[in-house]
């Protein structure tokens, strides 16, 4: 069992290592297969442990941090949420892995990508299955680094490398709070393990400094999870190549704020203020990002909104108490949201690096295949009835109607309206890019990138059998591993046909009206679209924030950096260096006058020099 733990995190850790230093002399394929080969061994492992787990442990590999006063070993905590969050993060970053060797064919730097993507998946095994802070801080600075390196692969074009120049700058925004919040728990607890830290919070912990550290655990999590207010880098994000994408959405970043509210929830549920505003700020992001999706015309940009908001219900549920909601819905997202962003990659690459939906269309003949997989990831996403995005959505907002108090219930109709919104911009991305008229002839795509998005279009139709509610026949298994572990939450779901009757009808009035908007009627559109100008400018510049930013934040720092560089550095500190070396040269020169090697004129100058001292001594005697 210690070996296998082991072997989780070293295989990611000891691939990026050989094709970081060897794989610039190594035939493309062996990279690729080392690669590959790391994580699906990876994954084998994280299977063997979690059906081999029976209660939770610690596995210490040495000491790290082993100051008396700040232990900190190299240790891992694997229990019901950290073993399949391995189990998923693995599994879906294998075919992610798979799926890039036909993405990369033909690219420069394909020893660093894959060298970067592995470093990246053992970055967040390292989040994932850390056993203090200290730890699962370094996983979170991994991901951080690699999601920056990645973003900006192609660093030599400016967009690319300002992209993950953006991604590092606003997620550390998080990070500081995450740190602080760390320095307080281990100041309240005398310790950096998160188990101690979660036990002597609930036995001891005041609910004014539960409050403080869950808002300030939120905010960390909300750069890494891109929730409000520090969402602006992820649409950016889309400047790295797809499998990033897809890796970074669906089973890794994204997921890692979520992941640390999940883990530190027995701190944050002490205080009902930190959960209601953990709830608001998760169901404001979602609705704010389905309404920014709506007016993209960029295929990426559309799922990357998209990812923004399906995390704002994660977030959602953690606040209503809902956790194995949220891991449940963690999963299934990872499974249509990587199979929808390599779907698109497959379409950008075979309509020549398109991105723009309006430029496509009829594709559902030429590239059947991506089609039906597509299709399957926008249902789920759609959360259509019996579909796994269906099951896992309506569990969050199950739990949140099942509150009582008004303010829930207001979150629950946002989540509704959220959710009629999802079902609308996701399936308008549908009838342009796969029906009406061809636009452009698509050329045909590695098989490789076809053949994976089969078993994630399974898992995405029938990832609700991971934990099918009581009410339609199954078991919750999801929700019994997790409840045996004391990892379930602390919400009772009433009223379960209430909640899922009106998502369905929600959800496919919102299929209705887009195929009809955009399949039956498209002059209708049209028509709204120019009626309602303003706001589709105002949705596709997803509400000004990011100009916003730029005016509060960027403006007012580069007038002060123009004027330190040319009225500070260049105005003065330059000139007076300057001033100072043309003074010296000056004098320099002048003395050069009377250095002329002639031995009258040092005479001259020694009995002018004597003739004046003998004045300043008389003068002096007097």
């Amino acid at each position: 069992m210690i070996n296998q733990v082991t072997l989780i995190l070293l295989l990611p850790l000891l691939a990026s290592f050989i094709n970081g230093v060897l794989g610039w002399k190594l035939p493309r394929r062996m990279v690729e297969a080392i690669a590959c080969a790391s994580v699906g061994g990876s994954f084998v492992f994280a299977l063997k442990v979690f059906a081999a787990m029976r209660e939770p442990y610690s596995l210490t590999v040495y000491d790290w941090l082993s100051f008396s006063w700040f232990p900190a070993p190299m240790a891992f905590h694997v229990d019901a949420l950290s073993a399949t969050m391995a189990g998923m993060v693995t599994g879906v970053s294998f075919l992610i892995h798979v799926y890039s060797v036909g993405y990369m064919h033909g690219e420069e730097g394909y020893a660093r990508y894959f060298m970067l993507l592995n470093l990246f998946v053992f970055s967040m095994l390292v989040l994932v299955l850390a056993s203090n802070l200290p730890l699962m801080y370094l996983g979170w600075e991994g991901v951080g680094f690699c999601s920056y390196a990645l973003i900006g692969f192609w660093y030599k074009d400016p967009v690319n490398a300002t992209a993950g120049r953006k991604a590092f700058i606003v997620t550390r925004i998080g990070d500081v709070s995450f740190g602080l919040a760390l320095i307080w728990l281990f100041y309240f607890a005398g310790t950096t393990e998160i188990a101690v830290i979660n036990a002597q919070a609930v036995a001891m912990m005041p609910v004014s400094t539960a409050t403080s550290i869950g808002l300030l655990l939120l905010f960390g999590a909300a750069g890494k999870s891109a929730q409000l207010p520090l969402t602006v880098w992820l649409p950016d994000a889309m400047a790295g190549p797809t499998p990033v994408s897809a890796l970074i959405h669906a089973a890794t970043m994204v997921t890692a704020g979520v992941y640390l509210l999940m883990r530190m929830f027995p701190v944050i549920g002490i205080s009902q203020t930190a959960m209601m505003v953990i709830a608001g700020i998760g169901t404001l992001t979602a609705f704010y990002a389905a309404t920014a999706a709506l007016a993209q015309r960029d295929i990426k940009k559309v799922l990357a909104y998209s990812t923004i908001s399906q995390v704002g219900y994660m977030v959602m549920g953690v606040g209503a108490g809902a956790l194995t909601g949220s891991l449940f819905h963690l999963f299934v997202h990872a499974f249509f949201k990587a199979l929808l962003f390599m779907a698109a990659g497959c379409i950008i690459q075979a309509l020549h690096e398109e991105h723009n939906i309006f430029r496509m269309g009829g594709l559902m003949d030429r590239m059947p295949a991506v089609f039906w997989c597509f299709l399957a990831g926008a249902l789920a996403l759609a959360a259509a009835p019996g579909t796994g995005g269906f099951f896992s959505k309506d569990e969050i907002l199950a739990a949140v109607f099942s509150q009582g108090s008004a303010y829930y219930t207001a979150l629950w109709a946002a989540g509704e309206l959220t959710a009629f919104i999802t079902a609308f911009y996701i399936f308008r991305v549908v009838c342009l890019v796969f029906l009406g008229d061809v636009k452009a002839e698509p050329r045909k795509v590695s098989a490789t990138m076809r053949l994976t998005l089969v078993p994630l279009a399974v898992l995405a139709l029938a990832g609700g059998l991971i934990n099918t509610p009581a009410n339609w026949g199954g078991t919750e298994r999801l929700s019994e591993l997790l409840g045996s572990q004391g990892l379930a939450g602390n919400v009772q779901v009433t009223h379960p046909w209430v909640v899922q009757g009106v998502s369905a009808f929600v959800s496919l009035s919102g299929i209705g009206l887009s195929y009809y908007m955009y399949a039956v009627n498209p002059g209708m559109r049209e028509r709204l679209a120019l009626r309602y100008s303003a706001l589709v400018d105002f949705l596709y510049s997803a509400w000004y924030l990011d100009r916003l930013y730029y005016k509060i934040f960027v403006t007012p720092y580069s007038i002060v950096a123009d004027f330190l560089w040319h009225r500070v550095d260049e105005g003065a500190v330059d000139r007076s260096i300057e001033g100072a070396g043309l003074s010296l040269a000056g004098a320099g020169t002048a003395l050069r006058a009377y250095v002329t090697g002639r031995a009258s004129t040092y005479i001259i100058a020694t009995v002018i020099g004597s003739v004046l001292l003998l004045i300043y001594f008389t003068w002096s005697i007097r």
